[in-house]
């Protein structure tokens, strides 16, 4: 395992998740988007307690609003994609995922573009950049969802489950036919050590987002990773991968949970449960999400 570098010092203290957070301060990033190819700058700002987490497009006129929940959930391939009336913005799970996981609940996310640049291909740069801002608790009741009963959703022998737990946790599994990638799990739970925000920022983060070689080509005369380069992916071919070294031995399944954990945050809290995703997609996640819905109770807590 190879450490990806982040000072984990910087978010001591940011595991008391008992109300709801915002950003101390505003932050930019910039970069390439995967699929467009396209250099967007995004600004990270604070919000009011209650407003969510929501983007704006500042390119466009009259600077549309575009909410990260499931109602503007806009199907595409290989990425998440929002859309509210003609405004859409794509790619967007690596950094909700990162604000769900530091407990960032409302934040304003101004991006002059359609599309979240992909940095390293990971969540760190996000990471890095909320622990820049910094956490400010603002003093409101985090909504906490338990779910119910169990639920699944399933496409040929694909699937995403929920089953109720008594504290949260993610399992993912892959199934390459690949041998560098061959079959692979990761399990975490944001309740066990390193706790909250830690743990989402050293065991799941930094996993980097990967393809298969002989793909690449197909993909691109289809539109889609104009801006994936070995700078901000992992590519495997027959013989290996093509950019080692990886962060992990299964770096690619904790790829999909970092995936998975974007997808369901748009729910507004990720549910207190225990979901398992087998060579699932983002339209799977999406669809387990809206099922969950109907399954979920609310109530003040913590994670």
């Amino acid at each position: 395992m190879v450490q990806a570098g982040l000072d984990t010092a910087m978010l001591a203290g940011w595991d008391d998740l008992t109300e709801q957070a915002t950003l101390a301060s505003s932050v930019e990033r910039q970069g390439v988007g995967l699929h467009s190819g396209a250099t967007t700058a995004v600004t990270l700002k604070p919000a009011d307690p209650g407003q969510g987490r929501y983007f704006v497009r500042t390119d466009l006129p009259g600077q549309p609003v575009i909410p990260a929940t499931l109602e503007a959930i806009n199907p595409t391939v290989l990425s998440t994609e929002l859309r509210q009336g003609a405004a859409s913005v794509r790619t967007v799970e690596h950094l909700l995922a990162a604000l769900t996981g530091l407990g960032i609940d409302n934040v304003q996310i101004d991006i002059a573009g359609p599309e979240l640049p992909l940095l390293d291909g990971s969540a760190l740069g996000w990471v890095e950049a909320i622990c820049q801002a910094g956490r400010r608790p603002q003093g409101w009741p985090r909504s906490v969802a338990r779910l119910s009963r169990p639920l699944s959703v399933y496409h040929d022998d694909a699937f995403v489950a929920a089953f109720p737990a008594p504290t949260m946790r993610f399992t993912y599994g892959i199934d390459f036919e690949v041998a560098a990638i061959g079959n692979q799990w990761f399990s975490w739970s944001p309740a066990a050590a390193p706790f909250g925000p830690t743990g989402f920022a050293t065991a799941v983060a930094p996993a980097r987002t990967f393809g298969l070689a002989h793909q690449v080509d197909q993909l691109r005369a289809s539109g889609l990773i104009r801006g994936g380069s070995l700078d901000n992916a992992l590519v495997c071919g027959e013989q290996g991968w093509l950019n080692p070294p990886l962060r992990f031995d299964n770096e690619p399944a904790r790829h999909k949970m970092l995936d998975l954990i974007g997808d369901l945050s748009l729910l507004g809290s990720l549910p207190i449960a225990h979901v398992v995703a087998y060579k699932a997609s983002h339209r799977l996640h999406g669809e387990l999400a809206i099922a969950l819905v109907s399954a979920l109770t609310y109530g003040d807590g913590t994670l």
